[in-house]
């Protein structure tokens, strides 16, 4: 917290509480893109779920 006190007194406090609230949802994003990425090949794997037709 200590380290934080310089920051906020340089450049202000909704600047500080900005970069606060884009490291913490880096890791999300992160985590957001490595599964899109991997959303292919999990798509190769399992094959899509195929419903039987009705017959009337």
């Amino acid at each position: 917290m200590e380290q934080f006190l310089p920051l906020i007194q340089e450049v202000g406090f909704p600047v500080v509480v900005t970069f606060y609230l884009l490291h913490r949802i880096e890791t999300k994003l992160d985590s957001v893109i490595d599964s899109i990425q991997m959303l292919p090949q999990s798509m190769k794997a399992d094959p899509p779920y195929e419903t039987k037709k009705s017959i009337s």
